[in-house]
């Protein structure tokens, strides 16, 4: 064999070996990372309704059902289902090959002991445990729902993306006191939580469920396929809007799930990045008063923010420029199917002399009053000075205190008076989708101890809210929900401080984002 010949024999075989090494190595990940609008502080979606809690639940968790694009409920975990023809049995059959992150099959007991967990803590779902006689399960796969009374809403209620979640857990961690946060992150959904990796204030990292089974139906909203196309999404965790604008503009991050509406103009003047919407609904606004305590345990008092408020100033202060935002006092949402401001009209604009009056007539008397926030969202920092400005001026005497996100949230939660860990008001917001409708709008449940941090307490409130489920026609229902708004006006379980639009920004290799009511991570495909 001549030298030229063993050479090119020996640059074949490199050449070949090359080619195995390069086979035998795995393709590089497909990573989506993700500057999220908070830090992720509580894994259970059942305990806590805020925004970010809820993201991850619908990372990690599914539902029997999932509303799409137009809030329609559809079958997610449910294979079929089927009513009785006096509307009081429920029988759901689950979908075939359904396995939990720790491999173990759901089952309808895991079911039954999710939803019961859900009813104690959620607004629609404490209203369907109203109407529930009891859950049964028939085998593995089928499992029984008796209701009391009808229910239209089941199909609705169960599909909740909004709230606290109808997350369907395992049995063990499902069985838990239902007011003590679930500590395991173990569901059933297309993402399995990385706890490894997971560095609080930092880091949440998500993996691909490589053994998840998406519906054959193309995605719709939550609906349909939850089809991944990533391998992993890491939630980068940026409280300084600049630092997350500067990162989006550079490709260190690929989303940017809340930008700041000062900042917009920045990153929209890089044409490598486009900002979009992916909910069809504006948010809500909200002063959240603390029911529990003097002086907003008194009605005239929590009517005292509403004629001492300017919805203008709040907006112009948490979102700047006019065009992401809209003066509105309806509870569930203008330009929503419930979308009402009756009974509102008195104090659509300020009147200070009548809120100072209410105030003294409340038996307030200059007492400190706790206004628990944060500048992680920078918007809800702002508005919170916006408030403590504008109560000020009649004779409200507010303390304002920051912490982090997760603090803030922890601490409305905390039922203690405001001199021992509690608090007297808050501003958040809320998606559209979560309220607008009287089922599961948060901050309109008057359940006292079963509502929404807050307690709101009114029996007549609540019994028109059940009206609006009795209802039979669309004519019925929309009168219902007008008398239920009069009342809810009357009572103020919170101020509504107006809406706004909140688009989210992207790099341009991103698509394949869905409308839906929080940013959700399956379907997105990374170029």
């Amino acid at each position: 064999m001549t030298r030229t010949r063993r050479v090119a024999l020996s640059l074949a075989a490199a050449s070949m070996l090359a080619s195995l090494q390069a086979y035998a190595q795995p393709a590089p990940q497909r990573v989506l990372r993700v500057a999220p609008h908070a830090d992720l502080k509580t894994l259970d979606p059942v305990a806590a309704s805020i925004v970010i809690t809820r993201m991850h639940g619908l990372m990690i968790y599914e539902t029997l059902f999932a509303w799409d694009a137009n809030l329609v409920p559809r079958p997610q975990m449910v294979e079929s289902f089927s009513t009785s023809a006096d509307g009081l049995a429920w029988t759901f059959t689950l979908r075939p090959g359904l396995k939990f992150h720790d491999g173990q099959p759901v089952t309808s007991r895991d079911v039954i002991a999710s939803l019961k967990r859900w009813m104690a803590r959620d607004t629609i779902g404490g209203k369907l445990g109203e109407y529930t006689d009891r859950m049964e399960a028939v085998d593995d796969r089928t499992f029984v729902l008796r209701l009391k009374r009808p229910f239209a809403l089941v199909p609705f209620a169960l599909g909740s993306a909004v709230g606290q979640i109808p997350a369907i857990m395992r049995e063990s961690d499902a069985a838990s006191d239902p007011m003590r946060p679930v500590t395991e992150a173990i569901g059933s959904g297309p993402f399995r939580f990385n706890r490894a990796e997971w560095r609080s204030g930092a880091k949440v990292v998500y993996d691909r469920n490589a053994d998840y089974l998406p519906r054959s139906e193309p995605p719709d909203g939550l609906a349909g396929g939850r089809v991944v196309k990533v391998d992993r999404v890491e939630w980068l965790i940026m409280p300084d809007p600049a630092t997350a604008a500067a990162a989006l503009q550079t490709g260190e991050i690929d989303i940017w799930e809340q930008p700041s509406q000062d900042l917009i103009p920045v990153v929209t003047g890089n044409r490598n990045i486009r900002v979009e919407r992916y909910s069809n609904l504006a948010n809500q606004v909200m002063l959240r008063p603390n029911h529990l305590y003097p002086p907003f345990n008194n009605p005239k008092a929590r009517l005292a923010l509403a004629y001492a408020t300017d919805q203008a100033d709040f907006l112009a202060g948490g979102f700047g420029d006019e065009r992401f935002w809209r003066r509105c006092n309806a509870y569930f949402v203008c330009g929503g199917p419930n979308g009402t401001e009756a009974g509102t009209e008195a104090y659509a604009k300020p009147d200070l002399e009548t809120a100072r009056r209410l105030l003294r007539e409340s038996g307030y008397n200059g007492e400190r009053l706790v206004l628990t926030t944060s500048n992680d969202i920078a918007a809800i920092g702002r508005m919170a000075e916006v408030t403590a400005d504008a109560l000020k001026k009649v004779g409200f005497n507010v303390d304002v205190q920051f912490a982090d996100w997760g603090t803030v949230t922890t601490r409305q939660q905390n039922r203690g008076s405001p001199d021992q860990g509690g608090w007297n008001l808050f501003v958040t917001y809320a998606s559209g989708a979560t309220m607008q409708s009287p089922m599961t709008n948060i901050g309109t449940n008057m359940a006292c101890e079963r509502a929404w941090a807050g307690w709101p307490c009114d029996a007549e409130a609540e019994r028109l809210r059940g009206a609006v489920v009795d209802a039979t026609d669309d004519t019925q229902r929309k009168n219902a929900v007008e008398a239920l708004h009069r009342r809810l006006a009357e009572m103020q379980p919170y101020r509504v401080l107006g809406q706004f639009d909140q688009p989210y920004a992207h790099r341009t290799t991103i698509s394949g984002v869905l409308i839906a009511p929080v940013m959700l991570f399956w379907n997105i495909e990374k170029k």
